[in-house]
């Protein structure tokens, strides 16, 4: 799969407006693609939905 041609990527209002210092998510219905906002064409992490939702709850509930 070539996740770059595929997928739209975001990032978090939370990002602020330097693009260099956050990273970007894709939900590719499979799994979560996660990559680095400075390197758009590099390679991607690809993340289980099911592991994405705890790494996020994790977060939210301060666990992680």
């Amino acid at each position: 799969m070539n996740v770059r041609k595929e997928a739209t990527w975001f990032k978090s209002t939370y990002s602020g407006q330097d693009p260099s210092a956050c990273v970007e998510i894709a939900d590719l219905t499979t799994a979560v693609g996660v990559r680095d906002s400075k390197d758009k064409s590099g390679p991607a992490l690809l993340i289980p939905p099911a592991a994405w939702t705890e790494f996020v709850r994790g977060i939210r509930t301060g666990r992680l």
